[in-house]
């Protein structure tokens, strides 16, 4: 079973991460299924594209756009699955959803997607420094203009489009969106393995606004998504 053009992939656990389990107890994070946060965007390559030939192959495991698993409401109120849905657990999902694949338990970045791992800012009430941060999963592209992971970047404005990776939070954006590569390095300090799953983030979400994946959105910056 195999589409023409997209990939078929099936969630890893539930469409959506809004519980966690504390003591004997399991605590709901989240009721509304239009929160973009609470959706699982963890998957696993069920199927491959015939029109394609790209890295990533059956059994990988993706990390996509929170669109394809996340449910919605109709005019009328009633609960959709997302056009993605294909059937059971099963769903479409075209190669620009797509952002980082793991095989062998070492993680790739996919087309033109890179990540940056924030930096902690020493000024009172800001907890990272805007606009800057440490490459953590480079590409090709950035490759041959001699930016490589580890490399500390300043990158455009409104970026930070959120993502948990191996329990660490990660900003997910076009090689486009780097602009400058630090050539010095400086005692930076990178941000807390915890925190990627602290409640007190700013939501920079652009609830309703219009998405290129399909529909009605509600990304991360509202200035320019990065999901674009």
């Amino acid at each position: 079973m195999n589409s023409l053009y997209d990939y078929i992939i099936e969630p890893i656990g539930e469409r959506y991460n809004n519980k966690k389990k504390i003591g004997n107890k399991e605590l709901i994070l989240n009721t509304k299924i239009e929160n973009f946060k609470a959706v699982n965007k963890l998957a696993k390559v069920v199927s491959i594209p015939k029109a394609y030939k790209l890295p990533i192959e059956v059994g990988d495991i993706v990390h996509v756009h929170h669109n394809v698993f996340r449910r919605f409401y109709d005019m009328k109120g009633r609960q959709k699955n997302s056009r993605s849905y294909f059937k059971e657990d099963l769903y479409f999902c075209s190669p620009d959803q797509i952002y980082l694949y793991n095989r062998d338990k070492e993680n790739n970045c996919f087309l033109d997607r890179c990540f940056v791992r924030p930096i902690k800012s020493e000024k009172l009430g800001q907890k990272f420094i805007p606009n800057k941060g440490v490459l953590e999963y480079d590409n090709n592209y950035l490759n041959s203009l001699g930016i490589f992971k580890k490399d500390i970047v300043i990158f455009k404005n409104s970026r930070e489009w959120e993502f948990n990776i191996d329990g660490d939070l990660l900003y997910c954006m076009k090689s486009k969106d780097i602009l400058i590569k630090y050539e010095d390095k400086r005692n930076e300090e990178e941000y807390n393995k915890s925190w990627s799953n602290s409640s007190e983030r700013t939501d920079k979400s652009s609830t309703g606004a219009y998405c290129g994946h399909r529909g009605g959105c509600v990304c991360g910056p509202s200035e320019e998504r990065s999901c674009h």
